[in-house]
């Protein structure tokens, strides 16, 4: 009966390439959106996921998330690192400084401050130079993504030239000179990111009283973070976040203030419901033509519990098959969209809620044909 329920689904390449087709572009669309979205969302707090000395941010209460900066007093930094249970407490700067380029263009660059003894916070892969380097005068590190597009020199023909080790900056009317390439994260605004030391990022900064825009708290060996950040509120008045939950804190952000969810999710339900839509449309024809051949089996005595499992098997094959190629379709574009501008994430979570999806929508088709088949009189065997 399996082998016949096979040789009914392939007999009609038209009808069974097409619900193939259906369920492959529902599959395709419930992973390959997601998966941008999920990557997009994870570039949020990138800058957050790359400093992983410190265990604890500290922070003005009204901070949202990790670009809205609200600068402490300096005075901060002493009160925070003679809290019981801090091992120690460092300087961050974080901000928007204008630079010119050699060309004379104007780039807008996330300018980050790292502390003058340690250089705590800074870039963990340098492709190029030092961070030891930054000690020298005047010196910053670039961020490849940076480097290679909008620190990059523009000739006339439209190609670039990449910004390289020694090149010269304007940061504000100061001049600094690139001294390393580092490997960063990709972040959500994709501006560049120029590495220096807090003294000399507050001095290229715009003055304004204060500068201080977070401070990195390490905790004492056995100290629980999430105590330690609670202790340092009470302490100080101040917002204090775990690593996670800093991550956490700006993710929900964006989920809440932006429409990408909305965009996103619109997206993937219409996705889905076509997919729905041309397959079990498509099925529900091939199970109607089939209808003669139900007869017959149901004639010959063939009970209905054995044709609901053809019409299950028959399901199974498609919804196996399509899911393959939707899957496929995705992990292509996951392959191409490496290194690149585009945000993607292949997570298994989310292959599971598109197998979920897949699987639901193979059943409907299923049902909708059942459900024909279990009323069908023999009688139409003998119809003309």
């Amino acid at each position: 009966m399996f082998y016949i329920a096979i040789k009914m689904l392939i007999g009609d390449r038209g009808k069974y390439i097409g619900i193939i087709l259906g369920i492959s572009f529902a599959a395709l669309i419930m992973t390959q959106q997601p998966g941008i979205f999920l990557g997009l969302m994870e570039r949020t707090y990138s800058f957050i996921s790359d400093i992983s000395l410190p265990d604890i941010w500290v922070m003005d209460p009204d901070v949202q998330y990790i670009d809205d900066t609200k600068p402490l007093t300096s005075t901060e930094l002493e009160r925070v690192g003679s809290i019981d249970g801090v091992e120690w407490a460092k300087p961050l700067f974080k901000g928007q400084i204008q630079v010119r380029l050699g060309n004379g263009h104007i780039q807008n660059c996330n300018v980050i401050g790292l502390d003058d003894a340690t250089l705590i916070g800074g870039p963990g892969k340098m492709l190029e130079g030092k961070l030891e380097d930054l000690y020298q005068d005047n010196s910053v590190i670039a961020n490849l993504e940076g480097a290679l597009d909008k620190l990059a020199r523009t000739l006339p023909d439209g190609s670039k030239i990449p910004l390289k080790v020694g090149d010269v900056l304007e940061l504000n009317d100061n001049y600094s000179v690139v001294v390393g390439i580092a490997e960063t994260s990709r972040t959500f605004q994709s501006m560049p990111i120029l590495y220096t030391t807090y003294s000399r990022a507050t001095a290229f900064a715009p003055p304004q009283r204060n500068v201080l825009s977070f401070i990195l708290v390490k905790a004492k060996k056995n100290e629980d973070p999430h105590i330690l950040a609670n202790r340092i509120v009470e302490k100080t008045k101040l917002a204090a976040y775990t690593k996670k939950d800093f991550e956490d804190k700006t993710l929900d952000y964006y989920m809440k203030y932006t429409g990408i969810p909305i965009n996103f999710g619109t997206s993937v339900l219409l996705g889905f419901l076509v997919g729905a839509a041309i397959a079990g449309q498509t099925f529900y024809s091939f199970t109607l033509e089939n209808l003669r051949y139900f007869g017959v089996l149901k004639a010959m005595g063939i009970q209905s519990s054995t044709l609901l499992l053809m019409i299950i098997l028959q399901a199974m094959i498609v919804g196996v098959i399509g899911y393959g190629l939707g899957a496929l379709g995705t992990s292509i574009f996951a392959f191409l969209s490496r290194n690149s501008i585009l945000a993607f994430k292949f997570s298994w979570q989310l292959m599971i809620l598109s197998i979920l999806g897949v699987a639901f929508i193979c059943t409907l088709a299923a049902l909708l044909s059942i459900r024909k088949v279990f009323k069908l009189e023999t009688a139409i065997v003998f119809k003309g």
